[in-house]
């Protein structure tokens, strides 16, 4: 290798803080061949992961036969910039509406987006993925956090991971009812759930394409029926017509028409009055 092309490999390299990854992409963007990637690795410059996913060498004595999951999103969000987000109740717990933990090791982190390298999944994480296409709402950039700092310009404890706002957490949480979370962890988060901003629930709920979703927030808004829950009118969204089966030997809710687990049928002072 050139001395040129060693120069200009090790400033690109600078951009990636050690610890943080890189893909093959990444790498062929800016200029370097697939067949080389060996030589980087032989040279020390990189450490390989999986097949085409890179890492910089972190000192011997912090390396650990696990990557955690924060450092390998924002690698894959801010220096590779895939269009990915955190979302569902990995969003909920973050932002401090926490709920139970698993026994035996780290809960599943919820990530979403439309172009999720296959890779992603492959890695020893610290943590098990579930990914999600962003096909819940119309709008997939609704409810998202902004994030504009450059990892060019920025260090790398200044980064924020993008993640789904509370109000857009909740209803990917919903989403996942009863397969993926149960009833009783979302009424443990709806408990916390006192501050949500109308107005943006109002524009996640139109933009949301699932009535199962806008139903089932709805029984939960009004099981809890806190200030904001008032500002929210259900006849101004489409809840569509009849039932809807949702889990077994549960009941009908009598207002939304999903079936619901039976202590969720009786609500108390449920809301606007409409």
């Amino acid at each position: 290798m050139s001395a040129e092309r060693s120069q200009k490999l090790k400033k690109v390299l600078e951009a990636v803080p050690a610890g943080y990854l890189v893909d093959a992409a990444w790498l062929t963007s800016h200029g370097f061949a697939y067949e080389t990637f060996r030589d980087y690795v032989k040279r020390g410059w990189l450490e390989r992961l999986a097949r085409g996913v890179f890492r910089r060498p972190v000192p011997t004595a912090a390396r650990t036969g696990t990557i955690d999951w924060k450092t390998c999103l924002l690698s894959v969000q801010h220096i590779m910039g895939y269009g990915v987000h955190v979302g569902g109740m990995t969003a909920l717990d973050l932002h401090g509406y926490r709920h139970y933990l698993p026994l035996g090791g780290n809960p599943p982190v919820w990530l979403y987006g439309q172009d999720i390298p296959n890779w992603l999944t492959k890695l020893p994480l610290n943590a098990p993925l579930v990914t999600r296409s962003t096909s819940l709402f119309s709008d997939p950039e609704v409810g998202l956090s902004k994030d504009d700092t450059s990892a060019e310009d920025t260090l790398p404890w200044e980064w924020q991971l993008s993640m789904s706002s509370p109000e857009r957490a909740v209803l990917e949480a919903l989403d996942e009812l009863p397969d993926q979370e149960s009833f009783h962890n979302l009424d443990m988060v709806f408990q916390s759930l006192t501050t949500l901003r109308p107005r943006l629930l109002t524009a996640l709920l139109e933009s949301c394409k699932t009535i199962k979703v806008r139903r089932l927030f709805f029984v939960f808004a009004d099981r809890h029926n806190y200030a904001w829950r008032k500002r929210l009118d259900p006849q101004a969204f489409d809840l569509g017509s009849g039932d809807r089966a949702l889990v077994k030997g549960g009941r009908i809710h009598p207002r939304y028409r999903i079936m619901v687990p039976e202590e969720f049928v009786t609500t108390e002072g449920a809301g606007d009055g409409a």
